[in-house]
């Protein structure tokens, strides 16, 4: 068997690993993309500002594949600020890299969620990228609002993909 049919029985079985632990998990698929030049810096790699954006736009993939779009909520009245964000860099990542971005709640009340993000190289276990964001929950008026009391089922839903967070 030469090296490079190996190489890609291994990515097979670790990318089947993690997709098993979603599905197992109930989870909307991971978000994949491709890193563009212009986010990257004089040393061509991801410029930190950037991270915040990746971030962004993985929750809004994981709400979409859940039927919470936030266009849907916004129209309801509610809107979900940042109100915390935590980077914890591991390795670089270059113009041209794909990234695999998981999302995952790790903590909901009515009034606020957490979320773990992790980001792979696409198709690999190498973790370059650890990230937790906080959130609120508010009216157009922006005033905080219990989830749970006034859209149940709306909280039933972040509450049925509430995971213990592993401290991955």
């Amino acid at each position: 068997m030469s090296q490079d049919h190996k190489v890609e029985q291994s990515l097979e079985k670790k990318q089947t690993s993690r997709e098993e632990e979603i599905r197992l998990n109930d989870y909307p698929e991971s978000y994949v993309r491709v890193v563009n030049y212009y986010e990257t810096d004089q040393m061509h790699v991801v410029h930190h500002s950037n991270y915040a954006r990746y971030l962004e736009e993985a929750r809004l993939h994981m709400m979409d594949q859940i039927g919470l779009a936030y266009d849907k909520l916004e129209r309801m009245g509610i809107i979900i600020p940042v109100l915390e964000l935590h980077d914890y860099y591991i390795k670089s990542i270059g113009y041209g890299d794909i990234i695999e971005i998981v999302p995952r709640i790790i903590k909901l009340s009515s009034v606020r969620f957490t979320l773990k993000y992790n980001i792979y190289r696409s198709g690999t276990d190498e973790l370059l990228h650890k990230a937790e964001t906080s959130h609120a929950f508010l009216d157009s008026e922006f005033k905080p609002i219990s989830l749970k009391r006034k859209f149940p089922e709306i909280y039933d839903t972040f509450l049925k993909l509430v995971v213990k967070d592993d401290g991955q």
